[in-house]
């Protein structure tokens, strides 16, 4: 699809879209605190009596009413005001902000991959994220767009008992920007960007009537990139919609449509060891193939109750719908095929074709309220949820022959890495690789007790039980396979507050995930199980106005999958694998108004088994790092407000440092370690009127994002600015 970017402005303009923060105040833990109270229906309104309760918003899934220092969990909460500020678009460079959060190979772009703790899931489908306490990230949507993100949350650590199916490294929960009842306010912004990226937002709150509000936010955005070949459409509608239904009743619906149009790209090819091997902007497939096309479609509707004396009640129910389709040409990975290991410049190409349509369905419950047994106080969580998850896909491959036959260059689709001539041959067609369906059921159950032993002591038990059913249905051989399996899974952890500003906790829990899909032989692998341990301290100072996170934590996982790259579509087991490390968070605000985020990790995170790939000639073995897991990880930035002339400004500066990591699964492969300066500022001239700008990048370093494989490695984007101008009323 094409427009103009007259018309993009246009309809976004009279339709709105989507949201810029305008306060780029950063956000203390008591800041968090009292948003959760007010988002979640915590807190009364202000305007009420102080026996009268009125539900404002939807409380936060899985969280119970808890204040952060008092959860046995490393959090760290990423706010919209960040993300405005740094003018970030996608998801995978908000997730940036946060150490603990690692890329991973994001199939040519076409979707989020990242690892929390050097932990990630399936490396075949997209990471799975929780969006407003609801699965909702391993359909094939293209990357997420920031739009309509009230606050990304890391919950790291041993929460499974809770969650369930999740990474024991931690979860990444999307809080939406959703209805606010009895307001009516509104935002659009426009800006442009290096390589002629233009963006088009805004967001409209809208009080229809007493207890009814509707919230618009929409986006779009089309442009180039730093890769040649490689331009980008993408655009999205995410309204919501709140009802009061008497004041201790809230419903709310979200609905979700984003587009993303772009070329599948497996970005450059790095031959011994040398970066420099093709210019970091060369794109190695095959502009003819055109692009792919991503599409998500959500629903979400909640109710929460209040039933006074404490207790709560939240149901609700959510479906997602992505389809991802496309042709792509891609670097053979297997040397016995690849004519490029001989000569040095002769590229042998796959061609591969892509439908991939999945549906996902969760249905949730919850009921948390406190007690009192004697002189222990208790506060509980009960739970269940249904989550149903269908993956179709559709995938053809056509592969050049063994150098051995001695093929033509039409033969291996071959591409002159250091001349390419573009659409020198007819492109081949693909044949049929994998065309299966994976379907998984999982049913759980959940109980969590919090219980006040003391005024400083707190201890909290639960425990999670999941029936989890598989089948895959391989329709090219005929094989249908079906397994089921059961656990549960344990949490324990305990919190002790020395003094006001200082808390210690420490948790330990158990975790249980199925593995979707088969090996090339049609097995579907044992289930996923993992233990988490963890210790920290929770600080406070100023008066709340700065608060960090230090905390220490080791993470051991069964059953670990990786993709058989022999194989597309399909995985092999690799064992066990093990990550332990450090981390440190803080945010606040430093004396004389300085807006600071700091966030620091070190990761060890390795397998812990023996595995031979024959396809590639290359041998896990225990102590082998993970794949795209840096060691050490930096991210810091600080903002001051301050006025110039009379109107108000805002001026920051941040750093982010990714140490080396391996860039090849089983083999010596390394990624080199960068460091990216980025500037951003903002100045609102007239009331109601901010002009901003973001620089990214600042110092043009070469880096490289994430790596499959020496032949798919994914480059950095270079020095980049955009500008903007924002209005709201």
């Amino acid at each position: 699809m094409n427009f103009s970017r007259a018309s993009l402005l246009a309809s976004l303009l009279g339709a709105s879209a989507i949201a810029s923060a305008p306060s780029a105040r950063a956000q203390t833990a008591s800041d968090l605190a009292m948003r959760d109270g007010a988002a979640t229906g915590g807190a009364a309104d202000a305007g009420t009596a102080s026996n009268e309760i009125l539900i404002t918003g939807v409380r936060q899934a899985y969280r119970g009413d808890f204040a952060l220092r008092e959860i046995p969990q490393a959090i760290a909460a990423i706010e919209d005001t960040a993300i405005a500020q740094n003018n970030f678009l996608r998801l995978a460079d908000a997730l940036d902000l946060n150490a603990s959060v690692s890329r991973q190979n994001s199939l040519g772009g076409l979707f989020d991959s990242f690892a929390v703790r050097g932990f990630t899931g399936d490396e075949n489908i997209p990471t799975g994220y929780l969006v407003n306490g609801f699965n909702g990230g391993r359909g094939f949507g293209g990357p997420r767009d920031v739009a309509g993100i009230e606050r990304i949350e890391v919950l790291k650590g041993p929460a499974a008992a809770v969650l369930g199916r999740g990474e024991p490294g931690g979860t990444v929960n999307l809080v939406t920007k959703q209805a606010e009842l009895g307001r009516s306010f509104g935002s659009a912004a426009v800006q442009y960007g290096s390589f002629g990226r233009f963006r088009a937002e805004a967001d409209l709150n809208l009080a229809l009537a007493d207890g009814l509000t509707a919230r618009l936010i929409g986006y779009g955005e089309s442009g180039d990139t730093f890769r040649d070949f490689v331009d980008q459409r993408r655009w999205g509608f995410l309204p919501s919609v709140g009802l009061a239904m008497g004041d201790r009743t809230r419903l709310t619906y979200d609905f979700e449509y984003s587009r993303v149009e772009t070329p599948f790209d497996r970005g450059v090819v790095v031959l011994n060891g040398d970066f420099d091997t093709v210019p970091f902007t060369r794109f190695l497939g095959e502009p003819g193939d055109g692009d792919h096309m991503a599409r998500a479609t959500g629903h979400q509707l909640r109710v929460q109750h209040d039933l006074g004396n404490d207790w709560s009640v939240l149901v609700g129910a959510s479906l997602r719908d992505t389809l991802l389709t496309g042709f792509s040409s891609d670097a053979e990975l297997v040397p016995s095929r690849q004519q490029l290991f001989r000569d040095g410049r002769s590229l042998s190409r796959q061609r591969r074709s892509r439908r991939y349509d999945s549906q996902q369905w969760v249905v949730r419950a919850e009921l948390s309220g406190a007690f009192e047994t004697g002189a222990l106080r208790h506060r509980v969580l009960i739970g269940a949820d249904h989550d149903q998850f269908d993956n179709d896909q559709q995938f053809g491959r056509f592969r050049p022959p063994p150098l051995s036959a001695n093929p033509s260059e039409q033969a291996g689709n071959i591409i002159d890495i250091l001349d390419p001539v573009y659409g020198r041959f007819p492109l081949p067609t693909p044949g049929p690789q994998n065309d299966r369906l994976d379907v998984q059921r999982s049913s759980g159950f959940f109980v969590q007790d919090q219980i006040s032993l003391t005024d400083r002591l707190q201890v909290r038990i639960g425990g999670r039980y999941d029936d989890v059913s598989l089948r895959t249905l391989n329709r090219l051989t005929g094989i249908d396979s079906r397994r089921s399996a059961g656990r549960f899974s344990p949490q324990a952890g305990i919190v002790y507050e020395i003094s006001a500003p200082l808390t210690l906790y420490a948790a330990y829990g158990e975790g249980f995930r199925a593995n979707i899909g088969t090996d090339v032989n049609g097995a579907i692998f044992d289930p996923e199980t993992s233990t988490s341990t963890e210790v920290g301290v929770k600080v406070s100072a100023l008066g709340g106005r700065l608060n960090g996170t230090l905390a220490v934590f080791q993470l051991n996982k069964d059953n670990v999958l990786a993709s058989d790259t022999g194989n597309p579509g399909f995985s092999v087991a690799i064992g066990k694998a093990r990550s332990r490390g450090v981390e440190f968070d803080l945010a606040g605000q430093l004396p004389g108004d300085v807006d600071v985020l700091v966030s620091y990790a070190y990761l060890d995170a390795e397998a812990r088994s023996t595995l031979l790939e024959p396809n590639f000639n290359f041998q896990i073995r225990p102590g082998d790092p993970l794949i795209n897991i840096p060691d050490h990880s930096f991210n810091a930035q600080a903002s001051k407000r301050f006025a110039v002339a009379g109107a108000d400004a805002m001026l920051g500066a941040g750093i982010r440092y990714v140490g080396e990591r391996s860039g090849e699964t089983g083999t010596a492969f390394t990624l080199p370690a960068h460091t990216l300066v980025r500037l951003f500022g903002e100045f609102e001239p007239v009331t109601g009127i901010t002009v901003f700008a973001a620089v990214q990048n600042l110092f043009d370093a070469r880096w490289y994002a994430n790596s499959y494989a020496p032949l798919w490695v994914q480059p950095g984007a270079p020095r980049t600015a955009s500008i903007g101008l924002r209005g709201q009323f």
